[in-house]
């Protein structure tokens, strides 16, 4: 086994202090100083300190103010400099304009961690930002942590420590819940009560100045009250980071993310396929994708998914069994199951006769098992013991609808004992708003999550299996080819000399053959008498395609002439393409005629790249050719990917039966692009000068015989 070398044994340990450190100053503070602390009602200060005590926090509480000598019966200090002892932790809560003096006596003091809940800074414009960047000039030079500013504070239900000014404190449970939005946190807090959702740490981010997402994902890693972590994001602060902390985290327990703002937020000017298709939606997707990150698409399912991973293990597999004492229900379940991916369990013969034995007559021994409207809490727990000693069950389902003569709160408990020590996954679905009240209390205290609609049960079931596959899945290892990067490095070089960002298509064949991806004999042709040496050197037919970097869909104007058998054939392709070129786009700089090799018939894909300003590399693969921003039949993936991730992508698009073979057709060369696209991937992660880049078509022919890319387009950074 190699030994890890020093230098990596020291960065873990750093890591590991470094969360341990974050952990006890923000979460478990000895000492406590609250500057601007009140007693004045509707002061933030005051509610804050009244929250502090309310928690029953233990430790020590130094509020400040020069007003006062007391406040809410705690002695006060007139400022830090006064107080005793250098407290763990210091809540800023003063105007905007007196917390850099502040902030500047908490580091003279020797106070470490601080939280700042005021606002007025970087989110208020050009003078807050001004603010904002001088706080953090003391923060580093004194080697402070700071969370905020402008925040609703921070709190552990554990410790207990409740230093916010929310108008409630958060319930004690297994989720630690962190938000960029405050009022979103308050607004949690009482949806929370009524669902029965329990945090063990309430973290309101405000602007991220220094501490961040990243940060608290560290550091309630190593967090032994926390199962499950659940975050609101409108932004990350650091794309790579994010994704290097939450793919660790990830192994360890759930990050589950509802990332808001992502329809415009960090939209650009693109002039690929690959950019036009890749906004910023499509980066925070492919990136938790990436990390292992289960994406919520709305608050509520964000809080829905937690409560599920909080307090039942994940899914082994898809197969799920459904009891119900009502069919529609149990229909409107299968439904949401078969479109979530999932899929009803096939009973054995023998768990099939021993429902059909205990149940009545008109009962359904199949899945859905069908209970009847009339079934009491014995039915439901025959029906129960009997389907999960069946070994190809992954997930119970357990439906109720209130009768006249049902007994929600009696079936709960009939549940709860028949399913104590099972290894599956359990969710109940007891529909019925106030009737089922009481039931769903004894699902908390037994921590089986209710659910009050199927579609809400399965869509975090399916969640929970998704999440499940990520830690099935092995590794993924990198293949990393023999590529010449001198090569690329040279025509990178020869751009910049130039002035230009754009390759045309012939350099842009230079790279991808220094990467040792194949492309189609093309040979640029300034003038006729080259192109039709360029025909005989190729071989005809041949492909003759206009040059300009102004021209970026070529067909579009007329700009291609497959087909081509002779020099007559040329000559004229040649003098039409140019007169084209120069008749629909008058102010292209037109290069010349590409003369390239006529391919035989073959599919067509795209394989492309568009560099997120936050995350870096996209990849794309899909449907090519002239459709593929009408279909937009595409699959994306951060760079760099491994050869299960490509393999993965493909399995994703619509067409991918065309590649397989369809209606008798030959399967297409499907290794061959997997290697293209883990090759395209090794580019672009070496060179970051490649901001974006398409291969379209990339010709992919018969299994065996490999593929082609016939166009390609590289555009580099500014």
């Amino acid at each position: 086994m190699q030994r890890r070398s020093n230098a990596t044994v020291f960065m873990k340990c750093c890591t590991k202090e470094r969360r341990r450190k974050l952990l006890d100053e923000f979460f478990r503070p000895s000492s406590i100083t609250l500057i601007g602390a009140s007693e004045s009602p509707g002061k933030v200060g005051t509610v804050v300190l009244e929250n502090i005590i309310k928690s029953g926090y233990g430790g020590k509480i130094y509020p400040v103010n020069p007003s006062h000598k007391e406040v809410q019966g705690l002695g006060c200090y007139p400022s830090i400099t006064d107080l005793p002892e250098t407290p763990a932790l210091a809540i800023i809560i003063v105007p905007a304009k007196n917390v850099e003096q502040v902030l500047e006596e908490c580091a003279h003091k020797g106070i470490k961690g601080v939280v700042i809940i005021t606002a007025g800074f970087k989110e208020s414009g050009q003078e807050g930002y001004r603010r904002e960047k001088r706080l953090y000039a003391i923060v580093k030079q004194n080697g402070m942590r700071v969370l905020g500013p402008n925040c609703l504070g921070i709190a552990d239900t554990n410790t207990p420590f409740n230093a916010t000014f929310a108008n409630r404190a958060p319930m004690r449970g297994k989720v630690a819940f962190m938000s960029q939005s405050g009022a979103l946190c308050t607004a949690v807090l009482g949806w929370s009560e009524e669902n029965s959702l329990g945090f063990s740490e309430f973290i309101s981010l405000g602007n991220k100045m220094d501490l961040n997402e990243s940060d608290f994902l560290e550091a309630l890693e190593s967090d032994g009250n926390t199962n499950v972590i659940a975050a609101y994001l409108e932004g990350v602060v650091n794309g790579e980071r994010f994704l290097e902390v939450t793919r660790r985290v990830s192994r360890t327990k759930p990050v589950i993310v509802f990332k808001a703002g992502v329809t415009q937020a960090g939209a650009r000017a693109v002039s690929s396929h690959t950019g036009t298709l890749a906004g910023s939606e499509s980066a925070y997707t492919a990136a938790f994708k990436k990390c292992g990150a289960v994406r919520a698409d709305t608050i509520k399912d964000l809080f829905m998914m937690a409560r599920g991973f909080a307090n039942q293990p994940p899914p082994k597999g898809g197969r799920v069994a459904v009891v119900t004492n009502a069919g529609g229900p149990g229909i409107i379940t299968s439904d949401a199951l078969e479109r979530g991916g999932l899929t009803l369990a096939q009973f054995k013969e023998e768990t099939a006769q021993e429902l059909r034995n205990a149940l009545p007559k008109a009962a359904s021994a199949y899945n859905p098992v069908d209970v009847l409207g009339d079934a009491g809490p014995d039915r439901y727990k025959v029906a129960i013991q009997t389907i999960i000693k069946d070994p190809g069950i992954d997930a119970l389902l357990v439906i109720l609808t209130p009768q006249a003569i049902t007994k929600p709160e009696d079936v709960a408990t009939a549940i709860v004992e028949s399913t104590q020590g099972i290894d599956m996954t359990l969710l109940s679905i007891f529909m019925g708003g106030p009737d089922v009240n009481k039931a769903e209390e004894i699902f908390n205290e037994a921590d089986i999550p209710n659910f009050r609609f199927p579609e809400e049960a399965v869509g975090t079931l399916r969640c929970m299996k998704a999440y499940n596959d990520f830690l099935m899945r092995p590794r993924d290892t990198r293949v990393r080819f023999q590529v010449d990067k001198e090569r690329v490095r040279q025509v990178i070089r020869k751009m910049r000399d130039e002035h230009r960002k754009e390759l045309v298509e012939v350099e842009a064949q230079q790279i991808l053959l220094a990467y040792g991806l194949p492309v189609a004999k093309t040979m640029l042709a300034t003038n006729l008498e080259e192109g039709i040496k360029a025909g005989r050197e190729i071989g005809y037919p041949v492909v003759a395609k206009i040059a300009s970097p102004q021209i970026l869909h070529k067909t579009d104007v007329g700009g291609v002439a497959v087909g081509i058998n002779n020099s007559d054939e040329l000559i004229s392709a040649y003098e039409k393409i140019t007169d084209n070129a120069r008749r629909m786009v008058p102010d292209a700089d037109i290069w010349g005629i590409l003369i390239q090799e006529m391919l035989p018939e073959s599919r067509e894909l795209i394989i492309g790249m568009n560099r997120d300003a936050q995350f870096g590399p996209l990849l794309l693969v899909g449907l090519g050719g002239v459709y593929v921003e009408v279909l937009k039949d595409v699959s994306l993936r951060l760079a760099p990917i491994g050869e299960e991730e490509a393999r993965e992508m493909l399995h994703e698009l619509k067409s991918y039966w065309l590649l397989q073979g369809a209606r008798g057709e030959r399967p297409a060369d499907i290794d061959s692009v997997i290697e293209a696209m883990l090759r395209v991937s090794q580019l672009v992660t070496d060179f970051p000068d490649i901001n974006e880049l398409d291969i379209n078509p990339l010709r992919v022919m018969d299994d065996t015989q490999g593929c082609l890319a016939a166009d390609a387009r590289i555009i580099l950074e500014e």
